[in-house]
């Protein structure tokens, strides 16, 4: 039995939909002057890091559970 997954991009927002949750993530803008829409940038040194740009990363994530998802079991039930 296969489960229908919704997954819309439009804007500055992704809408995720499955029969366990709803989902509002928020996306890069692709007008942004600080990342152009790739969403951040590389800083420099010996351990490169990708620093998230503010037009996507201080927007909150919307979630609502909406059926609860089944356990796995711990152990193999043989």
């Amino acid at each position: 039995m296969g489960a229908a997954v919704l997954t819309l991009k439009a804007g500055r927002w992704r809408l995720y939909a499955d029969r366990h949750r709803i989902e509002l993530t928020p996306r890069p803008r692709r007008s942004c002057p600080d990342c152009r829409g790739a969403g951040g940038w590389w800083t420099g040194g010996p351990f490169p890091e990708m620093e998230a740009c503010g037009c996507w990363s201080d927007r909150r994530e919307l979630r609502i559970r909406l059926l609860p998802v089944p356990a796995w079991p711990d152990e193999p039930p043989f």
